[in-house]
């Protein structure tokens, strides 16, 4: 994008942004967070179609890319946010020792899976692709990528189950 263009978004960004952010904090419900979120999420989509949009009517693209994203979010069950009152203890060093010995662990089982439904786990759930695009590195179609997720995660659950130590009843 030329060096015009992309003032010309910064100027738009900039005299809209409490308007688009309102417009946010609207839609989630009053939430300043995942409203910030959403209008950051759809001023990045504003930016790659800038060059088209820029012309005609930004603010209604912006608008209508708010709306959907808010939609989308709704649906989720969880966001993987809890408030709380007080911040918890930092760490301590059991708790590091911990962490890299579950990372380990984990990383000792997704070796034991086979190998395309190892790279549909880890392409899904490590690096957060959406399912059309693990099936694109995949090569496959995409429901060949679903069941191959899905039957990673099952085994993967199954080997976990197996490796953990059965907890003996006090008393």
């Amino acid at each position: 994008m030329g060096q015009l263009r992309a003032e010309e978004f910064d100027r738009f960004v900039t005299a809209r942004w409490s308007a688009l952010l309102h417009l946010a904090r609207l839609l989630t419900g009053g939430d300043r967070h995942r409203a910030e979120d959403l209008l950051q999420e759809a001023l990045v989509k504003l930016w790659f179609a800038w060059p088209r949009v820029a012309e005609q009517a930004p603010e209604a693209y912006v608008r209508k890319v708010l709306v959907r994203a808010a939609a989308r979010s709704a649906r989720r069950r969880w966001w993987g946010e809890h408030p709380v009152g007080r911040l918890p203890d930092p760490p301590g060093a059991a708790d590091e020792i911990a962490a890299v010995e579950e990372r380990t662990g984990l990383e000792a089982v997704l070796a034991l899976l086979p190998a395309r439904q190892r790279a549909a786990v880890v392409l899904r759930y490590y690096q957060d692709l959406p399912e059309r695009q693990v099936a694109q590195v995949l090569g496959c179609p995409l429901g060949t990528a679903r069941s191959l997720t899905a039957r990673g995660v099952a085994r993967l659950r199954q080997l976990l189950a197996d490796k953990a130590e059965p907890v003996e009843p006090v008393g």
